[in-house]
């Protein structure tokens, strides 16, 4: 009985195993290929965008909160890690946003707000409650300039620290310094409570 109850626990072992790493789910939404990832009810989504911004190389995220406790949300906490090189953290929202306004030319925020809105409009998968959207219309709003409301939509793009309560989603993109060069192979992680996301990125090259 007690060898029994042992290969029955080693069998469960394995399945949850088995279980956690089939939740990495791939799709294509808006000519974008998006990772997806749920852990404790939590659905992060990335995607890299196919254009960068000056230095910068973007990766799209989704995020919705389908658990029992809230979460906090940071750019800073998606990490880079290729498989050749040294890691690499996201960029502060302010620092991305005062270098969109400062230094993006308008060739840059239009590819920048294009391939966004291609990809976060198009993803059936998603419903934002609080995000780029939001933030979008709420810089309209504010800039009378139109200079300033270009260069303030595409900052509204830059994913912010967020608490999200259960049922709220969010999306925002994180930016990278990697002299506006493509994702090599490796992997982007993000820690979000007690839990690692981990999503495979692969050579576009």
């Amino acid at each position: 009985m007690g060898r029994l109850l042992r290969v029955a626990a080693v069998c469960a072992a394995a399945l949850t195993v088995i279980t956690a790493k089939a939740q990495l789910i791939e799709f294509e939404s808006g000519g974008l290929k998006y990772h997806a990832l749920t852990k404790e009810g939590l659905t992060i989504m990335v995607a890299p965008l196919p254009s960068h911004v000056r230095s910068y190389t973007v990766l799209q995220v989704a995020i919705q909160n389908g658990g029992k406790s809230p979460f906090i949300i940071r750019p800073e906490d998606f990490v880079y890690r290729p498989e050749a090189g040294l890691e690499v953290t996201a960029m502060p929202a302010r620092t991305v946003v005062n270098s969109l306004i400062d230094r993006a030319s308008k060739g840059d925020v239009i590819k920048l707000i294009t391939a966004y809105e291609s990809g976060i409009y198009g993803n059936s998968q998603y419903k934002s409650t609080n995000g780029y959207e939001q933030r979008r219309q709420s810089a309209l709003a504010e800039f009378a300039s139109t200079r300033l409301k270009a260069a303030a939509a595409a900052s509204a793009i830059a994913l912010v620290q967020t608490k999200l309560v259960p049922g709220q989603s969010t999306d925002g993109a994180v930016f990278y310094t990697l002299a506006g060069k493509p994702f090599m192979t490796g992997v982007v992680s993000v820690r979000v409570g007690n839990s690692l996301f981990e999503f495979p990125m692969v050579s576009s090259n």
